[in-house]
């Protein structure tokens, strides 16, 4: 009798649409790629509520669901030029706007008791070398904000963290910039390609993929 492998599983999740926006380049890049073989994986999206806890709990199943063996969250970060891995969640959830629920938490944590806060488990610096290696700006960010993203991503983190992850999955998040639709008279804000965002994840996964070792060069920030 054969056994037959199962071909490991790359979440990867997008948000739905924020505010009055009608897209999020976060969720149309994980459309984009799920089903595609990368590196060995097969990447299995999930589309996620910009809401606080309603996303935690959605990824939450996702992860029971897919078993996945990366998980790779995506998010909007307007006015960066760049494709951003970052490297580090931090327990707070401070908004300066609402949610898409209208929730608006000030100085909460994302899970009380729990560490201030985790790094991305990605190999974040190669991951930009990929980037830039395939022609995609790419940059790590030291800071994922207080908002809807900052909260999956330590979400993400605590899960991974907790001794029931026994295989080593890995995490992390990754900021996207918008789309050129999305800048339309709003003069000097950056944007980028849907195609152009698409190809620089695809890099960016696959390198998550293949190296377990991260690069050791500097991506330090003065500011």
């Amino acid at each position: 009798m054969t056994r037959t492998t199962r071909t490991p599983t790359i979440l990867l999740t997008g948000f739905e649409p924020f505010d009055t926006d009608p897209v999020n380049p976060s969720w149309e890049i994980a459309k984009a790629l799920n089903g595609e073989h990368i590196a060995g994986g097969v990447v299995q999206s999930v589309q996620l509520p910009c809401v606080f806890g309603a996303s935690m709990h959605q990824l939450s199943a996702a992860l029971r669901e897919h078993q996945p063996q990366l998980v790779i969250c995506l998010g909007l970060a307007g006015g960066r030029s760049e494709i951003t891995p970052e490297r580090v969640a931090i327990n707070i959830d401070d908004a300066r706007i609402p949610d898409n629920a209208d929730a608006q938490p000030v100085d909460a944590p994302v899970v009380p008791g729990a560490p201030s806060a985790y790094f991305s488990t990605l190999p974040i610096k190669a991951m930009v070398q990929a980037v830039r290696d395939a022609g995609v700006p790419a940059a790590v960010s030291n800071t994922a904000g207080t908002f809807v993203c900052n909260h999956i991503f330590y979400a993400l983190m605590h899960q991974l963290a907790q001794p029931g992850n026994a295989s080593g999955v890995r995490g992390g998040f990754v900021h996207v910039p918008a789309l050129p639709e999305q800048v339309t008279g709003k003069p000097g804000m950056p944007s980028m390609a849907l195609a152009t965002q698409v190809a620089g994840m695809r890099a960016a996964i696959a390198a998550a993929m293949t190296t377990h070792k991260d690069l050791h060069v500097n991506a330090g920030q003065l500011h």
